[in-house]
């Protein structure tokens, strides 16, 4: 299949290979293989051999180092927490690609953390800055006020858990069980 400017393409098309063109905007390179990133039309520039996509709805939001995520916890692996990433703070845009972020137990908070577990359980949402991209991979670190779990869950029954009047401290209402997190100033119950 031959790829001309005004096709319309969807992530993961294959475009060309990287002896014909060089990617650009919307654009990477697979294995030598050029593919779309997101959902357009293809835009090829003969004179400087490159291959871009203009975005069908608006351009996604990409990530940069710096701007604050939102994110759920899906794994808590010895001294880093894998957090699924759900979306960019004050941005109504789809983000570009799925993002995949990680917490070392020492960009959590200030000062000396024994457990990550006494931070962040499986399924704790959370509000991060991203301190580092490799691809779509983020490094991540909750270390001030506003970064932590905006919203949590009881580890035992489930239920919503809200804030008690002792800081990082939450409180389940149901199995009346209170659980540690580090918890954001943004935390919402």
């Amino acid at each position: 299949m031959k790829i001309k400017s005004g096709d319309f393409v969807m992530p993961g098309d294959v475009l060309g290979v990287s002896e014909q063109f060089l990617p650009d905007e919307w654009t990477y390179d697979d294995g030598g293989c050029i593919k779309a990133a997101i959902l357009g039309n293809v835009s090829i520039d003969n004179k400087k051999k490159m291959i871009s996509i203009i975005p069908k709805s608006g351009k996604p939001a990409l990530l940069k180092i710096g701007d604050t995520i939102y994110g759920q916890i899906s794994d808590i692996r010895g001294q880093r927490a894998v957090i699924d990433i759900q979306g960019m703070k004050n941005c109504d845009r789809q983000l570009a690609l799925s993002y995949m972020g990680a917490i070392h137990i020492s960009q959590v908070k200030n000062g000396y953390l024994e457990k990550l577990h006494d931070a962040f359980r499986i399924g704790d949402i959370i509000e991060a800055k991203i301190t580092k991209i490799m691809g779509d991979n983020l490094d991540l670190n909750t270390i001030d006020k506003e970064g932590g779990v905006i919203k949590a869950m009881c580890t035992r029954c489930r239920a919503f858990m809200k804030l008690t009047d002792r800081k990082n401290e939450l409180y389940c209402k149901v199995c009346n069980r209170k659980e540690r997190r580090k918890v954001s100033y943004n935390y919402d119950y």
